[in-house]
């Protein structure tokens, strides 16, 4: 029987911005001499140059320059303000007792996203980092997010699962994004409460929601346990 597979989001999910998202985006938005939208967690999940799109009226040849100077200060600023969330560390290496291989799919860009896990010793746990390329202008400009389906299938290349065994592979995250992209691979995705997703949004897409780390412990049984065998 193969290793089974858990995928995990980063922001939201395995790490707590606490603000570094929120503000760094308000920060550079004024920077600029750009309005700051009154709900800026919706910024949190999808690419920044999307969601500079969809919730700001930031013109498009300003796009790069306002996600630059949020990058920039994002590493020099943000990752001191972010915190792993309480569980997390214990249940990851749980899994990996356990023989589970795993990998992170976020849209964050994959060179922020390998600082990030290596920042706050994660790296250990984790066969691979699949991220979104490190372009400030580049997000789809159609209305959707198109990156997370794309993420999550290189890590799973990465992992060399073709065809994804969903009776054990899972994906966890904190945004209908995660839910879309697993789906989009024919999988199911795990929610968890203490990201960013308000109820309406956890309350489609997830195969089950979790309200702590030790919950979604329970919840992982389902996909990472050996299967009973027969006598």
């Amino acid at each position: 029987m193969t290793a089974p597979v858990v995928l995990w989001d980063l922001d939201g999910t395995l790490l707590d911005p606490a603000g570094a998202i929120t503000g760094g985006i308000a920060r550079a938005l004024a920077e600029h001499g750009h309005a700051v939208p009154e709900d800026l967690h919706r910024f949190v999940g999808p690419p920044v140059g999307w969601s500079l799109r969809a919730f700001t009226d930031v013109p498009e040849e300003e796009i790069a320059r306002v996600v630059t100077t949020y990058r920039a200060r994002y590493r020099t600023e943000g990752l001191a303000q972010t915190r792993v969330y309480p569980g997390v560390e214990d249940l990851l290496a749980q899994l990996h007792g356990a023989g589970v291989r795993m990998a992170v799919a976020t849209q964050k860009p994959e060179p922020t996203a390998e600082l990030a896990v290596e920042r706050f010793g994660l790296g250990r746990w984790f066969e691979t980092v699949s991220g979104a390329a490190d372009d400030a202008a580049a997000a789809p400009r159609d209305g959707a997010v198109h990156e997370k389906p794309a993420i999550i299938g290189e890590a799973l290349r990465r992992l060399g699962v073709d065809a994804p065994d969903p009776a054990r592979t899972v994906m966890v995250g904190d945004r209908r994004y995660d839910a879309e992209g697993a789906l989009a691979h024919g999988i199911d995705c795990l929610g968890v409460r203490w990201g960013f997703a308000g109820e309406d949004e956890l309350g489609t897409g997830f195969a089950a929601v979790a309200g702590d780390a030790a919950e979604l412990g329970e919840l992982l049984d389902r996909y990472t346990q050996p299967a009973p065998t027969g006598r």
